[in-house]
């Protein structure tokens, strides 16, 4: 007999456990079992007084805003409509089914009494967890940085001369750039001087490939090899240089973990002098790319010397160039740190090497020489190893599914909120988020053994793959596999 449901509401429900409605697998189950909300109000406790109407518990306020970036909801307002409709986010709440739902405007005005600081525990907290469940090595990390678009658009940038832009930036309170952490070089007024956005004065106007320039903050991130925990994180606003800040963050990875950083691995935009003398003065082993190789690769240093091509002798602090002249030093760069060396112009100018030596025109080749040159050629030498370049493969797998997991599935890529102190909110909760998931689907493994002991990572299989079909070609007759090369990393 079929039977007929009539939708008629219950006047009374009794005996309605949701522990029981919510299923057994539930994500939220583990989470609720694994992470300790509970700090958050010893944490908060300073904010609120001993008297007046009773606040929203803040165990609630930070689960709340755990959820907003766990399943990427679209806004606040949305979140609430959303809990009131499902039972394991009311359970995970500690809400009942005849309970009121706040209203949203809570979480807003708890961001605004907390601050920063307690989101940073949250997030230390959690990696504490996965460095106890053994998912975190940290000798050899990962550091990169991603462009991130603020919560305002490209027709709130206003345009004005400098002393505008300053008094505005000062009402306004703005987050300034300092202007040795940009990319700007000292004697060039920086784009951001003149520009500054209404909307969110804190973010500044940077561009991106394959994009226009618009307001942006620039996020920090180290990521662990062993796991792809993600140990350190910075916000910053969009124009800082993401090089400025390589010392900082792996410092920062070092506080958190309390071990000592072995190996850094970035790519070439963080490979400069001042990077490889602060690894090398730190102890690191710098397998970074290059910049200065990725720059004497351009056109105008074709067919000519390469500097070393010029010998240095010690002794005499002097260069011996391809024509054996001895170039001595001119004058030191008191902000490079460098020295010059050259030789006098009629020198050059009657040398028949001149055209394979330089291309200027009236004057003659000159070589810089750090005044740490030797700490320098030792970062050179490890960031130009086949271990750094395989690292430095690693690195793009590793943290490319870092950052596009986060964009993927918790909105990572654009601000929710404006003003970089609740950036620095969102950055700590996402990464929170990406920890916990990873200690949830991993602590279950047998992570006590180190790196050796995990399973294969993507790079490692598509590397094997790679010398599978390697060594099944060379069984292949010569003119099938002439066209068509396998190329190793």
């Amino acid at each position: 007999m079929m039977g007929h449901q009539e939708p008629q509401k219950d006047l009374f429900s009794y005996h309605l456990d949701l522990d029981k409605r919510v299923r057994a697998d539930n994500p939220l189950r583990r989470i609720a079992e694994k992470i300790d909300f509970t700090f958050v109000r010893l944490g908060v406790a300073k904010f609120y007084g001993r008297n007046g109407n009773e606040s929203v518990d803040p165990v609630i306020i930070l689960k709340m805003m755990f959820l907003l970036f766990y399943d990427n909801v679209t806004s606040e307002r949305e979140l609430m409509k959303i809990v009131a409709e499902r039972l394991d986010y009311m359970w995970f709440l500690g809400y009942g089914l005849n309970d009121e739902i706040p209203n949203h405007s809570v979480l807003s005005k708890a961001r605004k009494r907390w601050g920063t600081e307690v989101f940073e525990t949250f997030f230390v907290r959690v990696l504490e967890q996965c460095m106890q469940a053994g998912l975190v090595d940290g000798s050899k990390i990962h550091v990169d940085s991603s462009l991130i678009d603020a919560n305002a658009s490209k027709d709130s940038v206003k345009r004005g001369p400098p002393e505008l832009i300053a008094a505005l930036k000062q009402a306004y309170q703005a987050q300034e750039s300092k202007l040795e952490d940009t990319s700007t070089p000292a004697d060039y007024q920086a784009v951001n001087d003149r520009l500054m956005s209404t909307t969110d004065p804190d973010a500044a106007v940077a561009r991106k490939s394959g994009d226009s320039a618009r307001p942006r903050y620039h996020h920090h991130r180290v990521v662990d090899d062993a796991q792809g925990i993600i140990t350190a994180v910075e916000t910053t606003p969009g124009s800082i240089a993401e090089n400025k800040k390589l010392l900082d963050v792996v410092q920062q990875h070092e506080r958190h973990t309390q071990r000592r950083a072995h190996t850094v691995i970035a790519d070439h935009k963080y490979g400069t002098n001042q990077n490889y003398l602060a690894g090398q003065q730190s102890g690191w082993t710098t397998h970074m790319g290059d910049v200065l190789g990725k720059q004497q690769g351009g056109k105008s240093q074709q067919d000519i010397f390469p500097e070393s091509a010029f010998t240095y002798h010690a002794a005499d602090n002097v260069y011996l160039c391809p024509a054996g002249q001895q170039m001595k030093p001119r004058s030191f760069r008191q902000d490079k740190g460098t020295w010059e060396y050259a030789l006098p112009k009629e020198v050059c100018a009657a040398c028949k090497l001149r055209a394979q030596c330089t291309r200027a025109t009236t004057s003659g080749r000159t070589i810089h020489r750090h005044e740490h040159q030797e700490l320098l050629d030792r970062a050179r030498t490890q960031a130009h190893s086949p271990e750094a370049r395989r690292n430095r493969k690693r690195r793009h797998v590793v943290m490319e599914q870092s950052f596009a997991d986060a964009a993927n599935n918790h909105g990572f890529k654009r601000s929710r909120w404006r003003r970089l102190w609740r950036q620095q909110i969102q950055d700590y909760l996402i990464a929170a988020i990406q920890n916990i998931r990873m200690l949830l689907s991993r602590a279950g493994q047998d992570a006590s053994a180190g790196a050796a002991a995990l399973k294969i990572g993507a790079f490692e299989a598509v590397l094997m793959v790679l010398l599978f079909l390697k060594a099944f070609t060379r069984t292949i007759p010569r003119r099938l596999t002439s066209t068509a090369a396998i190329a190793l990393p």
